[in-house]
């Protein structure tokens, strides 16, 4: 057929059957579709306990059983026409889902691609294109199995583009594993072509389920969860997040959930992204779960045939809340797990741990990390609550302070020196630029400067613990923290740089923003109609006019972020590189500095030194 024919084909419309089974292809793709949407009913009907079999990747067969409420003669009557549903009436309910199916195309796409069976009460029902809705009486039942057969046999063009039954099994595994995440209180068991996979009790966390439902490798002590709510209730989270060993080269092992919904949310992934930031080194990923439960007004599902996007009316305050709880919570994590490599003896007195009020940044917290009477560390059970604008407890040390009681080096002057010192040249082949103190003495006992090994490394003892110390992160750590206790200096624009708002929820943001922004170092005014001017901006930030709207409006990057990568970027820099050679003075003022610092880890996130005890050292050479 020729183009000219082609431009003479009328338009026509299609026969019933046809229409159907297009419609029925955009909901039902391939079997792990039936496993969501059916899932999703048993969910719905209230059931605590929910099995699903899968026999030949869910060609063959697909069973999915649940105690729920179960359906009426009626319901069975009704259940597989199009649009047929009890979960909405009205267009306005659309506006406030509180349930996981709503638009009753589901049972009707499946039974215009497949054989569907229903059993429920004392009756079952069976729908196909050449049945409809067929009702005899069965054996009693409570709650409901359903049973879809022979997918696609009706519809061979779909068929041929399904994959071998083991690799449409292991997608229907991922379908179930995705699905039971956020219901830790029903339990749910999958078998696959008669074999049990999966058999997942109710628990009393969703830290547990996260940890036991992905069979994850490592530990659940070695996960936390983070809690946080918006001031006016309209929304509260559960971030379960794994400590910095905990990492992934992609951030396929992020998920979000909202309202019992998995979504694909670039703007929370990047919230948890943010806040993780500087922990999570060399280009490597949190392995985290955060579930939302949001006002259903807030939120909108209906834009999407398989429900996995979401439209919200304003993200930003759920993406300012999650975003700086996990920093808080790293930055806690982080004072706890200093201590690691310091002998059993030195960690309580290291860190008075008793228990205190404080208030940080109106977070809530509660201790990661407990010492038991031997001094060791437990992480077993653990969280981290971030109830907004609350002031609750957390155990923390007033004072750094060493196992002889002596007062710790006082630094923070010299650091001030070093800052203003920042922008003058650095001479690291020949180490005559000397940013740590020429005055440094160090007491006696304390700290002993042993040498340096493989160009890179520092070796020093401390307190019968032997320190090996990355001279590059050591010192970039030193420069950061010199540069970011002097961000506040500012510089003026000569032509103020002009952001233009699409809408009042940016509007919103920005005011919102405003006094971190002030303290960042940016000058800022609405001057109405969505037009933003900035008169000044951090000393050391180089973007342009676009850069910052980009920051602020597209990405979402809080001010303190923006600010952290210019410090870290600047450090990097200037710091000493492995390969330098120092002389003997910087070289131990690098390795005593780096080990009084409140931080231990470069502003990328990797460690500034890793330690042996002389206890551990003992028990490799076998000596008693």
């Amino acid at each position: 057929m020729n183009g000219t024919e082609n431009s003479r084909r009328t338009v026509k419309i299609l026969n019933a059957e046809v229409a159907r089974k297009i419609a029925a292809g955009e909901v039902i793709d391939r079997p792990n579709a039936i496993v969501r949407e059916l899932m999703d009913n048993s969910i719905d009907s209230g059931a605590d306990h929910i099995a699903v079999e899968i026999t030949s990747g869910g060609i063959e067969k697909i069973r999915v059983i649940d105690n729920g409420c179960g359906m009426t003669g009626d319901d069975l009557k009704m259940c597989a026409h199009p649009h047929a549903t009890s979960k909405i009436e009205t267009e306005t309910d659309l506006l406030n889902l509180s349930t996981l199916g709503f638009r009753g195309e589901a049972l009707s796409s499946m039974a215009a691609v497949s054989r569907l069976e229903i059993k429920s009460g004392g009756l079952v029902m069976n729908a196909s294109v050449t049945e409809d809705h067929i009702i005899k009486p069965c054996s009693p039942i409570s709650g409901t199995i359903v049973q879809t057969s022979g997918l696609f046999e009706n519809f061979p063009a779909r068929r041929q583009f399904l994959k071998r039954p083991a690799s449409e099994a292991l997608l229907c595994r991922s379908t179930f594993e995705e699905k039971v995440l956020p219901w830790k209180d029903i339990s749910f068991t999958l078998s696959i072509d008669g074999e049990e996979k999966l058999n997942l009790a109710k628990c009393p966390t969703l830290k547990e389920r996260f940890v036991q439902a992905l069979e994850l490798f490592e530990s659940e002590d070695l996960f936390y969860e983070i809690s946080g709510k918006a001031a006016d209730k309209s929304f509260s989270f559960t971030l379960v997040i794994g400590e910095p060993s905990v990492s992934r080269t992609s951030r396929k092992n992020i998920y979000i959930y909202v309202n019992g919904r998995r979504i694909s949310e670039y703007s929370l992934v990047q919230a948890i992204e943010y806040g993780s930031q500087g922990f999570f080194p060399n280009g490597l990923h949190p392995v985290a779960c955060l579930f939302v439960e949001m006002d259903s007004s807030l939120v909108d599902f209906n834009i999407h045939p398989a429900k996995r996007e979401a439209r919200f009316k304003d993200p930003s305050v759920l993406h300012h809340a999650v975003s700086s709880s996990t920093r808080d919570f790293f930055k806690q994590y982080t004072k706890q797990t200093m201590t690691d490599g310091i002998g059993q003896n030195e960690t309580a007195e290291l860190f008075n741990l008793k228990e205190e009020t404080l208030d940080v940044a109106s977070h809530t917290f509660s201790n990661p990390y407990k010492t038991n009477s031997s001094g060791y560390k437990n992480s077993g059970s653990s969280s981290y609550s971030h109830s907004n604008y609350q002031t609750t407890s957390y155990p923390q040390s007033n004072s750094y302070r060493i196992s002889n009681n002596k007062t710790s080096f006082e630094y923070s002057e010299r650091l001030a020196k070093m800052a203003a010192d920042l922008d003058q040249d650095f001479d690291r082949n020949s180490g005559s630029k000397n940013y740590l103190p020429s005055d440094y003495k160090n007491d006696e006992g304390e700290f002993h400067f042993v040498g340096s090994t493989l160009g890179t490394f520092l070796i020093a003892e401390k307190n019968d613990t032997l320190y090996i110390i990355d001279q590059h992160a050591a010192h970039e750590r030193v420069l950061y923290d010199a540069i970011m206790k002097n961000t506040t200096e500012k510089q003026a624009l000569l032509v103020p740089y002009v952001i233009q708002t699409e809408n009042k929820a940016d509007d919103a943001y920005l005011t919102q923003i405003l006094p971190q922004l002030n303290e960042a170092g940016y000058e800022g005014k609405n001057c109405g109609n969505g037009r933003w001017e900035f008169t000044m901006v951090p000393a050391r930030w180089k973007g342009t006019e676009e850069d910052l709207k980009n920051d602020l409006l597209d990405r979402r990057i809080q001010p303190f972020d923006i600010i952290n990568a210019v410090a870290a970027s600047t450090a990097c820099r200037m710091a000493v590189k492995a390969g330098d050679i120092l002389d003997q003075t910087t070289a131990a003022q690098i390795a005593a500095q780096a080990l009084e610092l409140p931080d231990p880890h470069c502003p990328h996130g990797r460690p500034v030194f890793t330690s042996i005890t002389r206890k551990q050292l003992y028990q490799l050479v076998k000596r008693i």
